[in-house]
């Protein structure tokens, strides 16, 4: 289920400028001042000034006539927005999933993230406290949708707002109807018609609403009662790179998109080259003129920084787009890089045969073409049980030159029997070879045979293999076929088995 957190920070270029200035005249009145058409009016003001009667929109000469010691600074909207956008970046550390919401607010999208920090309480707790740290005030909210927290953050009773999910129209119905984010005009419109609560106008019938003020009203608040999803589009971590290209003319043909796409690799590559890093997971975004996005994500079982192979992955991921009207621009972003250094290549004079083969590009083409899922690889565990000693891995996984080194240096089959499948065998006590055995209603006789290798059970995984015990041999039978038997059992204590033979792998 989705949460987003809506922080409201109601005196934010006052606390700002106070952060700035240090604490010269901390507890005295403040507000910025700007321009509203003629007259010069206040822009913010901060706590102790609110408590003297001054809000935004009075005119400064009457604020001044009531407050004569009154700090007035003045406002620049333009550092406010950036210094917004920076602290919505640092909220980065609390979810991957950021974004300002101007003038005064940020949205977090804590989907999944809060039980990194103990709930959702304690993380709006923390969240509280750091910006007390830094002398900001602020208001939190975490609800099912941006709109519902965005309202009880503003126009709730309390500092710090938890709405349970599915809550959400409870929570919202004894609001006022401007916490919908809705517009003077429609505000004072809905007045008149006596709707003043969020639960009122949700309440009324949805025609007569939509002919007198069109679509913006109930919008808003299907958006706030989670009827109608609305997206936030979150900040970039600063280091994060980015490169975008916007077109004249929207296009629409694969034979555009993949030439765009040579373009926008090349920028990201040279980025890339600059900061001795390589690329792991690429996301491309297709902006259509709809306002709609479409997204190729690949990824990359190494860092890559080569042009040519990270242009034919997404080449090859063009299919999959639905440019609808047309496209207006593209984007590539590079959410996860890794340091990738040069390496000293061995020459043609004098090769290095002991060097593997690099299969990072096969290994991408099969995962961009039949899915993570499809494609994976063996990872060693430190086991002695043969079931046990291996375990499927993606195959993008981070390829380290040096594995974990293997339990056993006896040969291993290269397929393994799940489960092992029971034989006849016979065979003399109590570690002699098999001299013949039936599987699968077919006699083998045994010409050759290597062995024992002894494996015993772990005994901390389940009590049965406390005394457990397999003498594991390699047998070759007269047609050449080379099969892997065990023995349950050591052939003197029945505790470690009935002496049971079975066929576990084939060569």
């Amino acid at each position: 289920m989705r949460r987003v957190v809506s922080l409201w920070l109601p005196f934010w270029p006052t606390d700002r400028l106070r952060k700035l200035r240090g604490s010269a005249p901390a507890d005295g009145p403040m507000v910025t001042k700007g321009h509203d058409g003629r007259r010069m009016v206040i822009a913010a003001a901060d706590q102790p000034a609110r408590a003297l009667g001054l809000c935004a929109g009075m005119p400064l000469a009457h604020a001044q006539a009531m407050v004569p010691d009154l700090l007035v600074m003045d406002a620049t909207p333009a550092e406010d927005a950036e210094a917004l956008a920076r602290l919505a970046a640092w909220c980065l550390r609390l979810s991957p999933l950021t974004a300002p919401d101007p003038p005064d607010g940020i949205w977090i999208d804590a989907t999944g993230c809060t039980h990194l920090h103990g709930g959702e309480r304690p993380m709006l707790d923390l969240l509280a406290g750091q910006l007390a740290r830094h002398r900001l005030s602020g208001r939190v909210a975490i609800a099912d949708t941006p709109g519902a927290a965005h309202a009880m953050a503003r126009f709730g009773t309390e500092a710090i707002t938890v709405v349970e999910p599915g809550r959400q129209a409870q929570a919202l119905a004894s609001l006022p109807v401007e916490a919908l984010r809705l517009e003077a005009r429609m505000v004072d419109g809905l007045r008149r018609l006596g709707l003043e609560r969020i639960g009122q106008l949700a309440d009324t019938a949805r025609g007569p609403l939509a002919r007198r003020f069109g679509d913006a009203a109930l919008t808003r608040l299907d958006q706030a009662l989670g009827r109608v999803r609305e997206p936030i589009r979150p900040v970039l971590p600063p280091e994060t790179i980015m490169v975008r290209r916007s077109f004249v003319e929207p296009i629409a043909t694969a034979e555009a998109f993949a030439s765009v796409i040579l373009t926008l690799v090349g920028a990201a590559c040279a980025q890339l080259e600059q900061r001795g890093e390589g690329a792991r997971r690429l996301d491309l975004v297709f902006e259509r003129i709809d306002a709609t996005m479409q997204v190729v994500r690949i990824g990359t079982a190494r860092p890559v920084r080569d042009v040519r192979h990270l242009a034919r992955l997404l080449d090859e991921r063009i299919d999959t787009v639905d440019p609808g009207l047309g496209v207006e621009a593209m984007r590539l972003v590079l959410p996860s890089v890794e340091p990738l250094a040069y390496v000293q290549r061995a020459g043609d004079l004098a090769p290095d045969a002991t060097q593997a083969a690099d299969l990072s590009e096969l290994i991408d083409r099969l995962v961009n073409r039949l899915g993570s899922g499809k494609v994976y690889r063996l990872q060693p565990v430190e086991s002695d049980v043969p079931e046990r000693s291996q375990q499927p891995v993606p195959a993008q996984a981070l390829m380290e030159k040096t594995s974990a080194p293997t339990v056993s240096v006896w040969l291993r089959p290269v397929r393994l029997l799940d489960p092992p499948e029971p034989v006849e065998a016979m065979a003399m006590l109590p570690d002699h070879p098999p001299r013949a055995f039936t599987w699968r209603r077919v006699r083998h006789r045994i010409v050759r045979a290597d062995g024992p290798e002894r494996i015993h059970g772990e005994w901390w995984r389940h009590a049965c293999e406390v005394a457990a015990v397999r003498d594991y041999w390699i047998v070759e039978t007269q047609h050449g076929r080379r099969f892997w038997l065990f023995r349950q059992g050591d052939g003197v204590d029945p505790a470690t088995g009935q002496l049971a033979w079975f066929l576990h792998g084939l060569f």
